[in-house]
């Protein structure tokens, strides 16, 4: 039995993170054609196809992704052997994070918290939406996808759903808008309000809580950029629904005020697949969340 052929492995390790067959064979300065044939040799030597085209766009299969575990896991042996023959620092180790779009910042910074500024760590942080980030994370772009809506859940999916964080909703606004503890009603009535969208958790739960209060809202604004929203609300514009996090630094700088906690909550995970080999830095980051 003949051995495996490390160049061949090296030539699918670096398409299967670039995704694109084009762009590898640039980098690497080959010909598609040639790069195409050493992918080949490598899957007739393993007896499994690796890639699956859809489209113009190619897809791990389901061996293609345990290969690119095994791939991972041999050429990072490898860098670490380097560094440590040649006494050098160890290189910093990548950690891939996607973000839903409309996620607070804050929540994102807390989140990564413990490794920003390691020099051994080096973040790489995508934001978009849900379709775009759960491709990235199904083809491993991604190491992990924080969100406030977990993932469908059936014997077939491969996501791994963990809860990270609990965050009651209030309502907030600048020192002219809040005065006192007056009602929810009363709030509502008397100030205009900035809300998430209609497709949002925290606006679902906010529309069932006017329904059972039975009171009418007069809408500043709906949108989809906590950051936005948080600048509405800094200029005045009415009050904002929202967790504390999103709004943590305008509470400590005195630029807003709370005006009423809600019966509502916002809950956040992160969504990983179930993967041989983890990225390591992940198990710290989620390790740390559960403290």
């Amino acid at each position: 039995m003949s051995d495996l052929n490390y160049h061949h492995l090296r030539y699918f390790w670096a398409v299967a993170h670039d995704g694109n067959l084009t762009r590898t064979a640039e980098r690497m300065n080959l010909s598609q054609s040639a790069l195409s044939a050493q992918i080949k040799q490598l899957e007739g030597r393993l007896g499994q196809a690796l890639f699956e085209r859809r489209g113009r766009a190619l897809h791990l299969t389901e061996a293609g992704r345990i290969a690119l575990d095994h791939a991972d896991t041999i050429f990072a042996t490898g860098e670490e052997l380097l560094d440590t023959l040649r006494e050098s620092a160890r290189p910093a180790r990548a950690l891939r994070v996607g973000a839903l779009s409309t996620l607070s910042r804050n929540f994102q910074l807390s989140f990564l918290k413990p490794v920003l500024g390691r020099p051994d760590v080096e973040v790489i942080l995508r934001s978009g939406s849900a379709p775009e980030l759960y491709a990235a994370l199904d083809s491993l772009n991604l190491d992990v996808l924080l969100t406030n809506t977990p993932p469908a859940q059936d014997a077939l999916t491969s996501y791994v759903t963990q809860k990270l964080a609990d965050q009651t909703v209030g309502l907030f606004g600048t020192k002219d808008r809040v005065s006192g503890n007056q009602p929810l009603e009363q709030l509502i009535a008397e100030h205009p309000l900035i809300l998430p969208t209609r497709e949002t958790q925290i606006r679902a739960g906010f529309d069932a809580l006017l329904r059972r209060v039975r009171a009418t809202p007069r809408i500043a604004a709906e949108i989809d950029d906590m950051a936005m929203i948080r600048l509405l609300a800094r200029q005045g514009t009415g009050l904002a629904v929202v967790p504390p996090i999103v709004v943590q630094d305008e509470l400590k700088r005195g630029e807003l005020k709370q005006a009423a906690m809600l019966d509502l909550h916002e809950l956040f995970y992160a969504v990983t697949l179930n993967r041989r080999y983890p990225n390591p830095l992940l198990a710290e980051l989620l390790d740390v969340s559960n403290t």
